[in-house]
């Protein structure tokens, strides 16, 4: 049975959104990684994105200056799916979130992969295990990673049924190794556990905003200023541990809190993408970025993730 001593070569493959975020993380852990994508202005993209995310974490104090052509290049680019899984140990799929380009691609690897290779995909809301090829079954991980890849800590781990649990304890051991944080779940659900999270609050951010009561600057001012860094110290259960359960049970008991109805589209939503406002990348969303510079932006936003992170590894390395 492989062992974490055994990995050496990770193939990551898809090099979109995810993809070099992913392969920077396998790379400073000292792994060498083989990427594939079939679009060569993919590949070129990210190759910049890579070496310009390396060049800040060495700003960042999180890689030594000199070190980064060092980690920059134990990452290649191969041309077919063949040639980046060959040699590999480790497989993590990082495709666009589509059931048929996934079965492709699986069928892909299964002609091809070592039968004691671990794979692992990122979906992140598909079930893999019911849509890859049966001979690869017992070799299929999820590890659901969350974007800006190389930024967010948390991979929320899944093994298969047939999947043995050294296969799952060697992803979690792997992935920690690679400076992340692992979760790994007792069995798959759709959406995993921070994605279901995020969906419950949406559900009544657009309640709250749909029927006028507050804006997007409140709702954001007020959760940035109370359970959200609250949730950095403390996360949701050990809360309702410090608060008592009883006040928790006496919630549900009092009828303290009902759950909007369901919609199909908030109101606001669907006002925001009719006008084509989608966020950031069109100009205007909940908010107007008109005339701002973009990339000034989300360079700041990581600075800004750089520093809570590493506050939130600083309590979670030393909990309450």
């Amino acid at each position: 049975m492989k062992t974490l001593a055994d990995i050496k070569k990770v193939a990551v493959l898809g090099a979109g959104t995810m993809g070099p975020g992913i392969a920077q993380m396998f790379a400073m852990g000292g792994y060498e990684v083989t990427m594939w994508t079939r679009s060569e202005a993919t590949r070129e993209k990210a190759k910049e994105t890579l070496y310009k995310s390396l060049e800040t974490f060495a700003e960042e104090g999180l890689l030594p200056k000199d070190q980064i052509d060092a980690v920059n290049n134990k990452v290649s680019f191969a041309l077919t799916v063949e040639d980046a899984i060959k040699g590999a140990d480790f497989i993590q799929e990082t495709i666009v979130e589509n059931k048929d380009a996934k079965i492709a691609l699986f069928k892909q690897v299964e002609a091809s992969v070592g039968r004691d290779t671990i794979i692992a995909s990122n979906t992140s809301g598909l079930d893999i295990f019911a849509l890859v090829p049966e001979r690869i079954l017992p070799q299929m991980m999820i590890a659901h990673w969350y974007a800006p890849a190389q930024l967010i800590p948390l991979v929320e781990v899944v093994k298969g049924a047939d999947t043995p649990e050294e296969y799952a304890k060697i992803t979690v051991d792997l992935l920690e190794k690679c400076g992340k944080t692992a979760v790994l779940m007792k069995k798959f659900i759709r959406g995993y556990i921070a994605n279901r999270m995020q969906m419950c609050i949406n559900q009544e951010l657009f309640y709250l905003l749909d029927n006028g009561y507050c804006t997007p600057e409140d709702i954001d001012k007020a959760v940035k200023a109370s359970f959200i860094p609250r949730a950095v110290v403390l996360g949701l259960c050990k809360r309702a541990d410090f608060g008592g359960l009883d006040m928790t049970a006496n919630n549900y008991k009092n009828k303290s809190y009902t759950m909007p109805p369901e919609v199909d589209m908030p109101t606001t939503l669907a006002e925001h993408i009719e006008k084509g406002e989608l966020g950031l990348k069109t100009g205007k969303g909940f908010y107007d970025y008109t005339g701002i510079d973009k990339q000034a932006l989300l360079a700041k936003r990581d600075k800004q993730l750089f520093e809570i992170f590493k506050i939130a590894k600083k309590f979670m390395d030393d909990p309450v």
